[in-house]
């Protein structure tokens, strides 16, 4: 449970920006961006940093705990398993992003277990802390609901590729969708850090042979190329047809 993993943690004031009159952690997080600095530090001091080594379980599914986190440092994965273990890969966050507001907005179970990829740095903020922010700052409020927008709109997409997508198409879509992330969407998108095999199978329900099968093909096809650092994808409009055509 997640309490068994925070024997490690910074206690309650300890970490970076504490001081009323410091530059508060938080402002370094778009959620913020439209609360008064002044006003930062005081939420920051509710809250418990906590340090998370690499593969050490976050938030387990399931679990009542109701606490948001804000990665201050690290990596972490979204994750669920199924009823034979295997992992399904929902999200990578990292910093500067959050995790944990649909259980403390509805007081429920967590929807998915979080893991940390790498050592990971995060302020645990109270639900109660959290509620009072919403409450007392709309924009907020409005930044939060947009996210759960999007990760309904993503969980959509992903629902429709698996119900009518050859496990090969779902593999174009899932790197269609990583080239999104890499924010530029012009003609060439590069994915860091490299994406193994094991994780892109995770999120599109099919196996590490399936990938490299894909992989290997859209290399051929000059569409992608790995390097020791990256993969970058060389033409990402007609990565883009390809799983259009298929997707109809």
């Amino acid at each position: 449970m997640l309490e068994s993993n925070t024997s490690g943690g910074l206690k309650r004031g300890e970490g970076p920006g504490t001081s009323p009159t410091e530059r508060s952690v938080l402002a370094s997080f778009e959620l913020f961006d439209d609360v008064e600095p002044r006003l930062l530090p005081a939420i920051e001091q509710s809250g418990r940093y906590r340090r998370f080594s690499a593969q050490e379980q976050i938030v387990d599914r399931a679990a009542h705990s109701t606490d948001v986190f804000f990665i201050v440092s690290g990596r972490v994965r979204v994750v669920a398993y199924s009823m034979s273990g295997r992992e399904i890969t929902f999200d990578d966050l990292t910093a500067g992003q959050y995790f944990g507001e649909i259980a403390a907005i509805d007081g429920g179970p967590r929807s998915a277990g979080v893991m940390s990829v790498e050592d990971s740095l995060v302020l645990a903020l109270p639900r109660r802390q959290f509620i009072s922010v919403l409450a007392d700052h709309p924009q907020v409020a409005m930044r939060v609901m947009q996210r759960l927008a999007r990760i309904i709109r993503a969980a959509d997409e992903r629902i429709m590729d698996l119900s009518t997508l050859a496990a090969n198409n779902r593999v174009q879509a899932e790197l269609l969708r990583q080239a999104r992330g890499d924010g530029t969407m012009r003609h060439t998108a590069i994915i860091q850090p490299i994406p193994v095999h094991s994780e892109i199978a995770s999120r599109v329900s099919t196996t590490r042979e399936t990938v490299a099968r894909v992989l290997n093909e859209l290399s051929r096809r000059g569409i992608v190329e790995r390097t020791r650092t990256a993969l970058i994808i060389r033409d990402v409009p007609r990565l883009r047809t390809m799983v259009e055509e298929v997707r109809g």
